[in-house]
């Protein structure tokens, strides 16, 4: 009861810009999308598109090559929070962009007095819609839970996975397709809801080289105990977000009821990799929902019926492409990273406090192929001696590949600039010019509701 009552809110507050924009279409004459895609790259601020851009960069060829974000780029979305510190988190910030009503950081799917509000997924099960979520972190995490449950702490994760099968629409769980990580929190002492959901007709799972093995809807892949291992460290699959992109949209295409389908798809990791200041996994992340964006692109294009609408929840770690007073930016260098800071690093701690230079070296020469200078060396063998270890390796190590790519941070945290805004398709140029982030799922509402 509480759910439907705020529903009417929701829907009320929507009206408003529902009365402007269908007046709009009304005048264009424009048909309303069948499909939607929302793809949701987390943490990726303009410095990291931009960034991807550069290392993309055919160095043979003196123009700088555009990529599909530079391709497809609309308007900006503004991202603050409904709590006075303009810095948003991913849970605010996904309510905001599943709803269109602003909440505080750490709420999933709730307004600022933690009711519950209509998500645009909820809506899309309502109106008879095939609905999908694709996540490479877990699927009960920040955002994809803001489009699936209702809590007032993102930090609820079983009682967020719970939600997942308790709460329904029409009888039913409100998505037919989930992907990503998050065994851990459904397959637990307390309860084992992958049995539940195989209880009920769901094709179950837990391999992503199992990906083709699902013909077929309803069903739930999981991947992982918590997120899916990173691009970078991922050698046999790094493009693992492309790989599930690909078949969710296929079996969406095939297995969908005569109104279509919405699929919520996320990007997770660029956010994880920018909170480490990692640079080049966050490079690998980004190429991963490159390709993803790719695919959905060209299966927009083949699917006239389809509006594919992509943007950011927040921008992550301050990143800038240079450093140090330093006019330029090391993409060579970046490339010879072949491992994130999370494997790199613990590489290291498990080195004996006295391990000589050629150890040091020949460790690092493991994940990168750039040398270390002997300061560089010095400063890791001291760091091994450190009664802070941990702290002084971590702050080491970020600090040579930093330097030697001439990468700059100023947090590892979230920053409140605005982030972009890209679509193409049905009625995309609506997403024209800058907005807010709730503006986005006002206007998606709106497509939803209109749609035949």
């Amino acid at each position: 009861m509480l759910l439907k009552n705020h529903v009417f809110t929701t829907l009320f507050k929507i009206a408003a810009v529902s009365l402007t924009l269908t007046s709009c279409f009304a005048a264009a004459n424009v048909n309303q999308p069948k499909n939607i895609i929302f793809m949701i790259g987390d943490g990726m601020g303009v410095a990291h598109t931009t960034s991807y851009r550069y290392f993309s960069d055919n160095k043979s060829t003196k123009v700088v090559e555009r990529t599909v974000f530079d391709e497809l780029l609309v308007g900006t979305a503004a991202t603050y929070p409904d709590d006075n510190t303009y810095v948003t988190d991913s849970a605010a910030s996904a309510t905001a962009l599943s709803s269109g009503i602003k909440s505080y950081n750490g709420a999933i799917g709730v307004d600022v007095n933690k009711k519950p509000v209509l998500t645009l997924l909820e809506r899309a099960k309502q109106l008879g819609k095939t609905t999908a979520i694709v996540s490479s972190s877990q699927i009960n995490h920040a955002t994809p839970a803001s489009f699936m449950a209702h809590n007032e702490s993102r930090k609820n994760y079983n009682e967020i996975a719970n939600a997942y099968i308790d709460e329904k629409i029409n009888g039913k769980p409100k998505a037919d397709l989930m992907l990503g990580g998050g065994t851990s929190f459904f397959i637990r002492d307390d309860r084992n809801i992958v049995n539940e959901f195989k209880s009920i007709g769901y094709n179950y799972i837990d391999k992503l080289e199992d990906l083709s093995k699902l013909n077929s809807l309803p069903a739930l892949g999981l991947f992982a105990p918590v997120g899916l291992p990173f691009a970078i460290d991922n050698k046999e699959l790094p493009n693992r977000v492309t790989a599930m992109t690909k078949v969710a949209l296929e079996l969406l295409a095939t297995n969908s009821s005569e109104k279509g389908f919405f699929a919520m798809i996320e990007g997770s990791q660029i956010d994880w990799c920018a909170h480490a200041n990692d640079i080049s996994c966050a490079i690998g992340e980004l190429h991963d929902f490159s390709e993803a964006i790719k695919y959905a692109k060209a299966f927009t294009e083949k699917h006239g019926d389809t509006l594919l609408i992509i943007t950011a929840d927040h921008s992550t770690g301050g990143l800038s492409i240079g450093a140090n007073g330093t006019y330029d930016w090391k993409t060579d260098k970046v490339r010879q990273i072949k491992s994130s800071l999370a494997v790199i690093i613990p590489t290291f701690l498990g080195l004996d406090k006295d391990a000589s230079a050629s150890e040091v070296q020949s460790t690092w020469a493991k994940h990168v192929d750039f040398e270390l200078s002997d300061a560089q060396v010095s400063k890791i063998q001291a760091a091994l001696h450190s009664k802070l270890k941990k702290e002084k390796m971590t702050r080491e190590i970020k600090a040579i590949i930093n330097d030697t790519t001439l990468t700059g941070w100023t947090t590892g945290g979230h920053s409140a600039g605005d982030v972009q805004v890209f679509a193409t398709g049905v009625n995309s140029q609506i997403f024209a010019g800058q907005q807010d982030n709730t503006d986005i799922a006002k206007k998606l509402f709106i497509q939803l509701n209109s749609a035949k």
